[in-house]
């Protein structure tokens, strides 16, 4: 029988307080840049090629996965509602699972629609959304000094409408 050696470590309130802030941090940059004029550039630069992004049940890959749904995606405004991050024992800085729900318009909302659009139709309404990370420590940032926010990326996404 093959024994797997244990990486885990029991996490500290310090660890915790930490990845929290990583957490919030990583969120308010993500949004920030996703909703800005220049997200075709900013966006990518959260991913590797390795990444997976799940949108609405439609698979991408890696960086350049990520632009191409970009590319056709109407500006957006996201109002983040709440998050939480949970660290996930093992190496440190450990990995972070980051779940964001909240509220996105694509295009220019309702008002920007044309009058004759049907008032169920999705574009330009808000929409809830539901979206979890598992961000890992990025291993090309300069290391960090303890009690500093280490340095993450994207490894996976997966982002639902809720209704």
């Amino acid at each position: 029988m093959t024994t797997i050696p244990s990486t885990t470590t029991t996490l500290t309130p310090s660890d915790i307080e930490i990845a929290t802030r990583a957490a919030d941090n990583f969120t308010r940059l993500f949004y920030t840049a996703y909703d800005s004029d220049t997200r075709l550039a900013e966006l990518p630069q959260f991913y590797r090629q390795t990444s997976s992004l799940t949108w609405n049940g439609k698979p991408f890959q890696g960086v350049d996965g990520v632009r191409s749904l970009i590319n056709d995606m109407p500006p957006t405004k996201h109002e983040v509602q709440s998050f939480d991050c949970q660290p996930i024992p093992g190496p440190q800085p450990p990995s972070l699972m980051v779940t964001v729900s909240g509220n996105v318009t694509h295009g220019k909302g309702p008002a920007g629609n044309p009058p004759n659009t049907p008032a169920k139709t999705i574009d330009g309404q808000p929409r809830v959304f539901s979206q979890t990370f598992m961000l890992l420590p990025d291993p090309t940032a300069p290391p960090t000094k303890p009690g500093e926010v280490a340095k993450y990326y994207i490894s996976a996404d997966s982002l639902r409408f809720v209704g």
